[in-house]
């Protein structure tokens, strides 16, 4: 990956649109710095830290926007609402005709459906901004104006804009990178609000080893070595993937003949990413998301339903397990059609050696990718079950948790893959030797 870095900053073209990204990342980290007027950010840190943050939907929310959701400031939603907005609009495409015909009439088509996703998006941050802001309001305490009447409303208004313009910045941004910069832009801000994070949570962890419990001595640098073991173990999950052998019948066209070769069909093992475990993540926050609103009664219904969905429970790993394999499965049957893949193959005169076109080919692929998005999905349950099973064993908190890793090795690696295939297309004679 190195390599291919210094390869690519050797491209006068491709080297300006690094410092293009860079530079786009630059002022996201510096908007991420401004602070909201009207909040008192020392009191929302330190209500945030009491909070169990691994049980509730802010410690999604946090890990998205680069630790800008605990400090309260103008880019503290970030990309959660576009995001939210993309997978909304990507499920409805399959379930409402009028969207699937958009996206099957090309790069237009595709257009109406971004246009769609950013007022989408819209919608969600002023919702989430007013949710956001009800929080610090009610539960946090973290409002400074004591005086009530129209300073009263003004403040409110100008906290939830301040939000809402803060995650269509974000918008702005990524759109940029995604235009001029390299590589998918939402993505790009979404990885370098996690790398921010990194040094503080370092600085942490070394801060445990420094203390009189002799475990921590031994914790700290064992969990850096699982670390590791996930990165690689995310890194070899990312290329893996089950080849089904294509063959190509030959004809003749006039006097040239065509087919006849042999290729495959590549599947990947992990093709969902991280959608399953965002989807099972927010199912399984939301109990313990509406603690912030709702004072349970001392032994009543509500109180025994939220030590069930605490994250220390037993329960809460099973159903957190079982959501992401359920969504993997639910992800990958609408990206993935057997049928389709069987009638292309059909019309191709392409046929899987040893299996019959047709229905027989649509069972094979059927059964094949169910054993693959069974071991998708195994996958992806270790890496989000790690930091809760780690913390409850050891009692060490586990402040960068799988998904974080997860998503930063993705984002990595797919920026390789984009510098190296417009490398290639430059015949880039450095990287070719």
């Amino acid at each position: 990956m190195l390599q291919t870095f210094r390869n690519a900053w050797a491209t006068p073209e491709l080297r300006k649109k690094i410092l293009y990204t860079l530079l786009i990342v630059i002022i996201y980290r510096i908007g991420g710095a401004i602070p909201v007027p009207y909040l008192d950010r020392d009191v929302l840190r330190s209500w945030f830290d009491q909070q169990n943050a691994t049980g509730n939907v802010f410690s999604y929310l946090n890990v998205l926007s680069g630790d800008n959701f605990s400090k309260g400031t103008l880019l503290a939603l970030s990309v959660s609402p576009y995001i939210n907005a993309q997978i909304i609009i990507q499920l409805l495409t399959y379930a409402l005709p009028p969207l699937e015909r958009l996206q099957k009439e090309g790069l237009e088509g595709r257009k109406k459906i971004d246009k769609i996703t950013r007022y989408t998006a819209l919608g969600i941050s002023l919702f989430q901004a007013w949710a956001y802001y009800l929080t610090l309001k009610n539960t946090a305490k973290a409002l400074t104006y004591t005086d009530g009447g129209f300073a009263k409303i003004f403040s409110e208004i100008v906290i939830i804009m301040c939000f809402t313009a803060g995650s269509f910045l974000t918008i702005w941004l990524g759109n940029q990178v995604s235009e001029k910069g390299l590589g998918n832009g939402i993505s790009m801000l979404l990885f370098a609000g996690i790398i921010a994070r990194i040094p503080n949570d370092i600085i942490r962890d070394v801060g445990y080893m420094g203390l009189d419990d002799t475990k921590y001595k031994i914790l700290v640098p064992l969990l850096y070595v699982i670390y590791i073991l996930m990165i690689a173990l995310i890194v070899f999950m990312n290329n893996a993937e089950r080849r089904i052998p294509i063959a190509y019948a030959k004809r003749v066209v006039g006097r040239k003949q065509y087919g006849g070769q042999n290729t495959y069909l590549p599947v990947k093992v992990s093709m969902a990413g991280v959608l399953p475990i965002i989807f099972a993540m927010a199912f399984m926050s939301l109990p313990s998301t509406l603690e912030l609103f709702i004072t349970p009664k001392p032994g009543g219904f509500y109180e025994k339903l939220l030590k069930v969905f605490s994250y220390q429970h037993p329960v809460y790993g099973i159903l957190y397990f079982l959501l992401i394999i359920a969504f993997n499965y639910f992800y990958i049957s609408m990206q993935y059609n057997p049928l389709e893949i069987s009638n292309n193959l059909r019309q191709s005169n392409g046929s899987i050696p040893g299996i019959r076109p047709g229905k027989p080919t649509v069972d094979y692929l059927k059964r094949v990718l169910s054993k693959i998005t069974l071991v998708g999905a195994f996958f992806l349950g270790l890496i989000a079950l790690f930091p809760i099973v780690f913390g409850v064993a050891t009692g060490l908190p586990v402040a960068m948790g799988g998904t974080s890793i997860l998503i930063v090795v993705s984002v990595a690696l797919e920026t390789s893959r984009t510098m190296e295939s417009q490398m290639m297309m430059r015949h880039h004679k450095g990287f070719l030797e």
